[in-house]
């Protein structure tokens, strides 16, 4: 009995949920992107238990730690010699996830949640960089940065902030893709019940 609980211990350490945000698929009518097409190039990459969620580009996989580091260019890649365009691709593990969901700044301070987004970043931006960021540049919208995440709360919705991708990533030298409160929070549930099926 001893080895067989010595072999199950080591899978439940090596198996992980991570989830890939994906930037521009399915917005606009422009990059659009079979999510059939999308579970199999992850697949094909070795991940494992692969599901999408929407159709914006939100794929929850199984991976053994230290296998996805250059899973985001490989991704990328694959995309852009199949369908013929650039999306960038940001991980987290299921872990960081649920970090991210318990420690929206603005939530706490009572916030409405349909008004709550998070930019994710691909890295850890320079505080400098930080720094630079302009809290007035969308008047009644409001950001904070922690760490490679920014909360936002937007209360006349997405479509009207300046508080857009593309001022993130100028400014911080990074790469951001924009999620709602209520993806989040649902991303958080799909990794959660994917570790408890791999533990």
């Amino acid at each position: 009995m001893a080895p067989r609980t010595r072999a199950n211990t080591s899978r439940s350490q090596v198996a992980g949920a991570y989830v890939a945000l994906l930037r521009g698929i399915n917005v606009g009518g422009k990059n659009k992107l079979p999510m059939a097409d999308l579970t199999a190039i992850f697949n094909g990459a070795g991940c494992t238990q692969v599901q999408t969620y929407i159709q914006s580009g939100n794929v929850v996989f199984s991976a053994p730690p230290g296998s996805t580091n250059r899973l985001p260019d490989l991704v990328a890649t694959r995309i852009a010699r199949r369908f013929g365009f650039v999306v960038p691709v940001v991980l987290r593990t299921g872990h960081e996830l649920s970090r991210v969901a318990a420690g929206n700044p603005f939530l706490k301070s009572g916030a409405e949640a349909a008004s709550l987004h998070v930019a994710f970043l691909a890295d850890e931006p320079d505080r400098r960089l930080v720094a630079a960021l302009d809290p007035n540049r969308s008047p009644g919208d409001s950001f904070k940065v922690r760490g490679r995440e920014i909360y936002l709360c937007l209360p006349d919705g997405v479509a009207r902030t300046r508080l857009t991708n593309d001022y993130f990533d100028s400014t911080l030298a990074t790469t951001s893709t924009l999620r709602n409160w209520r993806t989040v929070l649902k991303l958080v549930e799909i990794t959660q019940t994917m570790g408890n099926s791999t533990s």
